[in-house]
């Protein structure tokens, strides 16, 4: 049996509680138990598998359970694979970003694949930045603390965010910060920081902040939190091309979900959410033209919901987990054939 505490203190000291844990773990029991009257071992994959908090526990919970672990960060990779060494045996790590299919589909096991071609179970991708991201300063996440602004969930590879505060110009700047950060005062900050960049570029969190206190009017900072929270946001966003991840991410890996398999998305900024519920509305609705009168044969919907709309986590979670305050989980079952 593998010694687990390392793996364990790691998690504790990043605060990393899993989100919707009991919930989750519901939501795929189904899809375990048909894969074991087919005789078969059910597949997972957790694209987005930070410290492996989710992983660990649907493991532990389903013995015959077999999961890909998918992580762009490699110091997360590494941690969450220590963590679950006990499941060496069922847990496989892939280091990619979650929409790199390639990747995924050439580490899968034999068994997930069918006459049509690859076959999962279950799909779950938390779109949350992980805590442990979040926590060491060194990794340029959070404004909190005064550090480099990297925020890569990749380190090797990529612009930091203080590439993009030197290089993009004025115009782009404002795109960001007022798209992904929803920030009001976004053309005012853009010019700010292209004024001073070329004598004093700002390459620290501390930096950032101090510039954010300068521009954003005194009376606007006392409502909406921190001036931070949606600058650094909006910087991580476009860091890791976030979005396009989540675009490329949903259907495609609908699309690899066997016949009653299931994927739960969990969204934390309203853009995710929006990319998740266009996907899932499509596919929940019916295929036949507008306007029949009866159900065409092979046109009806491919997938149905099993969440109604998006869950919310609970006020109790919310008091034992902050971080699960702006959650919203859907989650989808495969009722149609894939299609070829």
């Amino acid at each position: 049996m593998a010694d687990e505490s390392d793996a364990d203190r790691d998690a504790t000291r990043s605060g990393h509680i899993p989100v919707f844990l009991e919930r989750t773990i519901e939501l795929f029991r189904p899809v375990v138990e048909a894969a074991a009257q087919e005789g078969r071992v059910p597949v997972i994959v957790d694209g987005t598998l930070g410290l492996g908090g989710h992983s660990s526990h649907l493991l532990a919970e389903f013995g015959e359970l077999r999961i890909l672990g998918v992580d762009r960060d490699p110091e997360a990779l590494e941690m969450a694979t220590r963590r679950l060494t006990a499941y060496r045996d069922r847990f496989t790590p892939v280091h990619a970003r979650f929409d790199d299919f390639d990747r995924v589909v050439a580490a899968l096991p034999g068994e997930s694949r069918d006459e049509a071609g690859p076959a999962i179970d279950g799909i779950l991708l938390d779109f949350g930045v992980s805590s442990m991201q979040l926590d060491v300063a060194e990794r340029g996440f959070a404004y909190s603390v005064d550090s480099p602004l990297d925020m890569r969930m990749d380190p090797t590879t990529g612009p930091t965010a203080a590439d993009i505060l030197a290089d993009y110009p004025r115009d782009d700047l404002a795109r960001v910060l007022r798209v992904y950060g929803e920030e009001r005062f976004a053309r005012q900050i853009a010019a700010a920081i292209v004024r001073r960049r070329d004598t004093d570029p700002v390459v620290t969190s501390s930096q950032l902040v101090e510039l954010l206190y300068d521009t954003i009017p005194q009376g606007a900072r006392r409502t909406g939190g921190h001036p931070g929270k949606r600058v650094f946001q909006a910087l991580r966003i476009e860091v890791n091309a976030e979005l396009e991840a989540v675009e490329n991410a949903v259907p495609g890996y609908l699309d690899l979900l066997r016949l009653g398999g299931r994927a739960v998305f969990m969204s934390y900024h309203s853009l995710e959410d929006k990319i998740v519920k266009r996907e899932l509305a499509t596919r929940t609705a019916s295929r036949t033209p507008a306007g029949l009168p009866v159900e065409l044969p092979g046109h009806g919907p491919e997938f149905e919901a099993i969440t109604r709309g998006a869950e919310k986590a609970s006020q109790e979670e919310i008091d034992h987990n902050p971080r699960s305050a702006s959650v919203r989980v859907r989650c989808v079952r495969r009722i149609d054939g894939r299609t070829p």
